[in-house]
């Protein structure tokens, strides 16, 4: 089954994705990325993210010894814009609009060197909380109709600092992905009266090909849809549909799965394995959307080692996304993997 290229419809996007399992023995002559360094300190007095330190704008770092949040010093949105900002085009083919939004960024701990599998389930619950904290002041706001909370961990995926660290952009306008999501929830919640990722968790317990993690409410898989080599998604097991609708006990229990996927992602090839995370949170404008489920996706770019990287090029940037590892063996290659040794304190 899966042997020969076929395509597979993302019902969250309304998009597809070509899978060509034939070609995942092929020889590899391209990119090889430079395998980072993980000797990292506890402290790095260059840091501008560590406590105590100074940023690049000048304003210096609490001493803090938890989470630690702050306003984006170099923000690619802005609270307010000029009202003459000049003439925007006026031919129906070329739009422009002005867009506001609030930028923040969320320090996991005081560590330069720890990373969400390497850190205790209370100290990523911690951050959650915090993500969630932010995410309902940010969503109460008048200005803003939707927040992304958000991580790029890893060089490879133009992280520009290595102390752990996320962040948060709200912003005027839901962005492209969330309201492709959004038209895709709402259409099937109406068709069918159900929740389309719910529906689709339920199939996915059913059939166990692509399970990664799962407890009593959340669930973690490798999409039938995957794009990305290793790409997983975790959904609410509940009616959750924003971060805020979380309980403490569901708090509790994605910080448990979030340690166990970026777990096994760091044992997979024994490296701090680099990817984009994001959460995708009903919009901001005070309904209850019942026909939206809180998730999470994760996309590492990693194909088949630390230091081959999944490029999106070619056909992809021109016709449609494509990929040779189907996503049942991506799933059963991460399930084969420790979820609770990490492979460093091994090697200590």
């Amino acid at each position: 089954m899966y042997s020969s290229s076929h395509r597979r419809f993302n019902p969250l996007t309304c998009e597809w994705v070509l899978v060509s399992p034939h070609r995942s023995k092929r020889p590899w002559l391209g990119q090889v990325e430079k395998k980072v360094s993980e000797s990292l300190p506890m402290y790095d007095p260059q840091c501008y993210l560590c406590p105590g330190n100074e940023r690049a704008g000048g304003i210096k770092n609490e001493k803090y010894t938890g989470t630690y949040v702050f306003d984006n010093d170099f923000a690619s949105l802005l609270p307010t814009v000029p009202v003459d900002d000049g003439e925007y085009p006026s031919h129906p083919l070329m739009k422009a609009e002005q867009e506001t939004g609030i930028c923040k960024v969320v320090c996991f701990s005081p560590r330069h060197d720890l990373t969400l599998p390497e850190m205790e389930r209370q100290d990523i619950q911690n951050v959650i909380a915090t993500w969630t904290k932010e995410s309902f002041d940010l969503s109460s706001r008048s200005d803003i109709a939707y927040v992304q909370v958000f991580e790029n961990k890893g060089a490879v995926m133009g992280c520009s600092n290595p102390h752990p660290h996320s962040q948060i952009w709200s912003q005027s306008r839901i962005p492209n992905e969330p309201a492709k999501e959004l038209v895709s929830q709402t259409q099937y919640f109406n068709e069918h009266h159900k929740t389309l990722l719910h529906e689709y968790a339920a199939e996915e317990l059913r059939l166990k090909e692509r399970l990664v993690a799962v407890n009593d409410h959340f669930t973690a898989l490798v999409p039938f849809w995957a794009i990305w080599p290793f790409e997983t998604l975790v959904i609410a097991n509940g009616p959750a549909s924003r971060l805020s609708d979380l309980t403490p006990v569901e708090i509790e229990a994605l910080a448990d799965v979030m340690k166990r996927i970026t777990t096994r992602y760091d044992n997979l090839f024994e490296t701090s394995f680099p990817y984009s995370m994001g959460f995708h949170q009903a919009p901001a404008d005070g309904e209850k959307h019942p026909e939206w489920t809180l998730h999470a996706h994760f996309y590492p770019p990693l194909l088949r080692s630390a230091t081959v990287k999944k490029f999106m090029v070619g056909y992809e940037l021109l016709s449609m996304p494509q990929r040779d590892i189907t996503p049942e063996v991506a799933a059963a290659r991460l399930c084969e993997l420790s979820d609770t040794v990490h492979y460093r304190s091994i090697q200590k």
